[in-house]
């Protein structure tokens, strides 16, 4: 495993943990990751004459700009956008787009789940609802939960960045198992 596919599962890792519990992708962790990227990066190119910086900076580009269109429409935030971004410079342009794709899915996967268990709600007995109320005031006094949703601040949406996080994860390791390089 190489030293950016390294930093890129790290920075991975961090993403979908706090996307998953706060809906957030702090900015520090996108900044430190892509000062060390760029680093590994200019050391590569430095020392090896194999190592080729413009798919990182390719992979840059092209993640800002994919998702940059569907931030300015309202439909991802812009620390998806972001962390995209840095996942291109991480594993180059070549990895963007089956990453995409997976993290699409899962994220298509998690919505239909949120639209049937809204649907099913609809449906349920008033008695159902009423017992699902009460269990889920007890589980809102739950300490934990209380900290999840303090942490979260009102955001609300499906946590994208958090599956393409997985999605990145996914593809390193399937590279590092020998898929495509």
């Amino acid at each position: 495993m190489t030293a950016l596919s390294l930093l890129a599962m790290v920075l991975c890792l961090r993403i979908v943990i706090s996307d998953l519990y706060a809906r957030r992708v702090p900015n520090l962790w996108l900044l430190a990751a892509a000062g060390a990227g760029v680093v590994i990066i200019t050391i590569s190119a430095l020392t090896s004459s194999d190592s080729d910086p413009m798919r990182h900076i390719l992979g840059l580009l092209i993640g800002f700009a994919a998702l940059i269109p569907f931030y300015a429409i309202r439909w991802m935030g812009a620390g998806d956008v972001k962390f995209f971004a840095v996942v291109g410079l991480l594993l180059g342009w070549h990895a963007l787009l089956p990453v995409w794709i997976v993290a699409s899915l899962l994220a298509g996967v998690h919505a239909v789940a949120v639209y049937a268990w809204r649907a099913l709600q609809g449906l349920l007995p008033v008695r159902m609802v009423l017992a699902r109320q009460q269990w889920e005031s007890q589980l809102h006094e739950r300490p934990a939960i209380q900290r999840m949703h303090s942490a979260r601040q009102g955001r609300a949406g499906i946590p994208y960045a958090a599956y393409l996080g997985a999605a990145a994860m996914a593809w390193v390791l399937w590279t590092v198992a020998g898929g495509v390089r």
